[in-house]
Formats: C-alpha cells, structure tokens, sequence
C-alpha cells in the first residue's frame, strides 16, 4: 500500500477511536446494574434511568454536533467528545449517590451523542467512494471493540475482586467493583485526546468554510494525483446551494430532499427499535433469568461482544462488495428469526422450588419460599408475584440470580443462541451499514445537520428502549419483551425492500445528483 493511501486509513483508525469509546461507555454498564440496584435501593424505572441517562444527552448531542462541527470543525469537536468521556469516568466511579451517578453519566452521554455523529461523518468525507463503506464501517467495528472490552473488563474486575489478592483488597476491589468498572475508562479517553491533535481538519469542512489552501493541501496528501479534481467537485457541489451559510433544521424538510430523510429515519428507528442496546446494555440481567448465575452471566456476555466483534467483521468485508441494501434485508430477516427463537425459549420455560432447592434457599436465607416447594409455574410474571408476596421486592432483587436459579427449568442453550444469533445478524446489517448510509445520503451543505437530526431520532428511540427495558421484563416477561422487538424489524424489512436504494461505488457528489431533487 502506497504512503498516499495508508494516510487516510491511520487517521480514520484514530477517528474511530470515538467509536470504541463510545462503545466501552454505553456497554460498561452492563456489568454495574446488579450491583447499584441493590445499593442504592433503586426502582426498576430508576434502574432504566442509570443506564438511559447517558442516551438522554447522547440524543440532545447528536441533534447540536452536526451544526457545531459545520462551524467549529470536525477534529475540534471530537476532542471535546474525548475530555467529556475522561470525565465522566472518573466522576462516575467516584459518585456516592444516585443522582451523582446519573450526572455524571449524562456527561459521558454528551461526549457519546458527539462521537457517535461527528466520526463517520469525518471519515466519509476524507476517504475514496473504493473504501469508503470499509473505512466509515472502521467506526463501528471500534464501538464493538469496546462494547466487547467493556464486557471482559467487568469480568475480570469481578473476578480480580473475588480472587483474594493483596493488591485488590488493598484497593477495595470487591466492595468497589462497580467502580473501578466505571472508572478504568479515563485511560482510553485520555489516550484518545491526545491522539486528536495529530490528525487534520476534513479537506470537505474546510472547502465549506472556504479555507481553499488547506483544503488542497489536505487532499494532495491523501491523493495528490487528483487533488486539484477533487478539490473542483467539491467546490461546485457545495457551491449549487446558494443558501447553503444559512441552512437550518427546515431545509431537510423540503421536498428536495424528503425522500432521503424518510429513508435515514425509518433505518434510524430500526436500529435501535431492534433491542440491540436492551440486550448490550442488560446482557448479564437477561443471561442470568436463564439461572445460569452471576459470574457465568458475565462470560456469556463477553460471548456477545465477541459474536459482535466477529460479524461485524465480516459486514466490513461485505459492504464495498455485496452492498448496503443485501446486507440490510440478510441481517433484518436474521433478527427476526432469532427473536422469535429467543422469545420461544424465555416462553418455554417452568419455574418449579424442589425440596433440595428449598432446603439451599432456606440455608441462604429465605426459609418463606418453603410454602412453594412442589408448585409449577408456567410464567415467570406470576412465579416473581408470588415470591415478591412472600420475602418482598427488597430481597427478590437481592436474592434474584440465586431464586431464580433454584427454580427454573428452561432450553438455555436455545436462548443463548437466540442472543447471539441476534447480535450476529444485527452486527452484519443494521449495526455498520446505517452510519455508512447516513454519511452517504445526504448533500455536502446539509450533511451535519441532516446526520445530527436522524442521529438525534435513533438516540430518541434507543433512549426509550433502555429506560423501559427493565420495566417490560417485570411487567410483559421476556418472551412477550422479544417478541415485540421481533415485530417492529419485520415491518422494516419489508420497508428497506421496497425504498432504499444501493450506494456502494459512488461518490458523494454523485450520489447527491440521483438521490436529491432539484
């Protein structure tokens, strides 16, 4: 590979270090909500609050990131992304009370609404229509990186905690495991502020702030035999809007460009109305309903980040040679599929207290449950009424993996391979192949705005989906839970037949003059 073409990757891996931040933040959670739960005696919509919080100014930062980087730039917006998240790290793992926690992960959540936007975007405007897909997809590939490294670091963190050594228990690992789960991602972050200030502004950013000199001397590094080309389209494209300086939030709604902007809310919604951030966000809470416990909940979850990691891979593989529209319609009807498998095992399962398990929950405790040795049940809703009758909702939480391990009976096999099937089709299609679409839909002028405003409507939607996960698990039961995100993907996929069209191969000019309307 030649000097000119490796320039542009190194800087898209360091752009894209947003997206494992990013990643790490939203996921690290995962392994902290069985802990603070108890702690800090929360209600279920208090649980979904600690984990959605960070989603709320996620959602208000994808709506502002777009117009801030039209003005202040791209690379100086994703350095105020990367001291945010250090921040928020280490506040977080410091918080003594609830509400300090949900602050601090609300500052995490603007650093998350910043980086998620502003580094495809970055990407998609420096690299060739050839890689392009590849390149913004490197994004995505960092934000499953650190959702899978998030997963082993709260695994080894438990474990460290519970090994005895010295070093752990002069640090306090095992009674601060939470914390110290939150706090090591001060480290990436810091590493990524650093990282930053070696990279250049977009050649594209800086056409549209008229800074030409920059422009071309950023495009003649990258690509210096059509340098002076480039620069020419570009120019011209941004130049056919003559309002292009005073472009708002209602330009996107003119019929010009109405159909893209239907098309990038629906892919929008999709994404998160799957439940892959219910099931990233709650992967040890929903594994241990299958009773399996808690430290062999938080390896299946390092399972999920890796099945992530994989299939992600192999979308970036994919993208530039199959297309964004095949992998879409492949990946949705997997979802589907899986869901309903998913739903069936949770459906399947009994809850029955034998006399051996009522003699070991006696021994931990909870002699109540003695009065329903013998007794079946066929819902896990009606299972949990009746212990929460008898020993509280206090305790039900406390004791929850150990009651519910005592008295399941379910396929566990089948719904592990429903969550990683899921995960796998997901991370094939809708996971990379949405921010690909964004950067490539819309027009030069108005592709800040328009990626922070469809941006702003899939954290809205992932927003709701984590708040009121726990809330459906307790109220609907999982099968009823999956079987509804299952639905909603069904419809997408019919709507992804029928309306998107295939980007791969074009340039973004080009793909302004078929897809945009005079």
């Amino acid at each position: 590979m030649k000097r000119q073409q490796k320039a542009p990757v190194g800087i898209a891996l360091i752009i894209s270090l947003g997206g494992f931040l990013m990643g790490f933040d939203a996921s690290v959670i995962s392994g902290v909500v069985k802990f603070i739960e108890p702690e800090f005696s929360l209600t279920k919509l208090q649980l979904g609050w600690a984990v959605s919080s960070l989603t709320l100014t996620s959602t208000l930062a994808t709506l502002i990131a777009g117009p801030v980087s039209d003005r202040f730039g791209r690379r100086d917006v994703l350095k105020v992304a990367a001291l945010l998240y250090a921040i928020s790290a280490i506040w977080s793992a410091m918080a003594t009370t609830f509400i300090g926690l949900v602050i601090a992960r609300m500052i995490g959540g603007l650093g998350v609404g910043s980086s998620l936007i502003i580094a495809p975007m970055y990407i998609a405007e420096l690299v060739s229509p050839k890689v392009r897909g590849k390149m913004v997809s490197l994004n995505q590939l960092n934000i499953v990186i650190g959702i899978s490294v998030a997963f082993f670091s709260n695994y080894l963190i438990l474990r460290w905690g519970k090994s005895g050594a010295p070093l752990a228990e002069t640090l306090g690992v095992a009674a601060n495991n939470w914390r110290w789960m939150l706090g090591v991602e001060s480290l990436p972050a810091i590493f990524y502020l650093t990282a930053l200030f070696f990279v250049p502004r977009s050649p594209r950013w800086l056409i549209l702030k008229r800074k030409m000199s920059e422009a071309e001397i950023v495009l003649t590094r990258f690509n210096p035999e059509r340098a002076p080309q480039l620069l020419e389209e570009i120019s011209e494209s941004l130049n056919k809007d003559v309002n292009s300086k005073r472009t708002n939030i209602f330009t996107l709604f003119k019929p010009a460009l109405r159909n893209v902007l239907i098309i990038a809310v629906i892919i929008a919604i999709a994404q998160q109305i799957s439940g892959i951030n219910a099931v990233f966000f709650y992967a040890p809470m929903i594994f241990e309903q299958t009773g399996i416990g808690t430290d062999a909940s938080f390896v299946q979850a390092i399972l999920v980040g890796l099945t992530n990691l994989v299939f992600t891979l192999v979308a970036i593989w994919l993208i530039d040679r199959l297309g964004r529209k095949p992998l879409l319609l492949i990946g949705m009807g997997g979802i589907v599929v899986m869901m309903i498998v998913l739903g069936t095992g949770f459906k399947n399962a009994t809850y029955t207290i034998t006399n051996e398990a009522s003699e070991q929950l006696e021994e931990s405790g909870l002699p109540e449950l003695k009065l329903l040795t013998g007794q079946t049940f066929t819902s896990e809703l009606d299972f949990k009424t009746e212990v929460e009758k008898l020993i509280g909702a206090e305790r039900l939480v406390k004791h929850n993996s150990l009651i519910i391990s005592s008295a399941i009976s379910i396929n566990a096999l089948m719904v592990l391979i429903g969550i990683i099937g899921f995960v796998a089709a997901f991370a094939v299609s809708l996971g990379p192949v949405m921010w690909v679409l964004f950067s490539e839909l819309f027009p030069n002028a108005v592709r800040g705005m328009a990626i922070s405003f469809v941006g702003f409507v899939n954290s809205t939607i992932s927003f709701v989906v984590q708040l009121v996960f726990p809330w459906e698990l307790a109220n609907l039961g999982n099968a009823t839970t999956f079987y509804i995100f299952g639905a909603f993907i069904f419809v997408g996929w019919f709507f992804v037949w029928a309306k998107l069209p295939e980007t791969k191969g074009h340039s973004l000019e080009e793909l302004e003059k078929r897809l945009v309307k005079s």
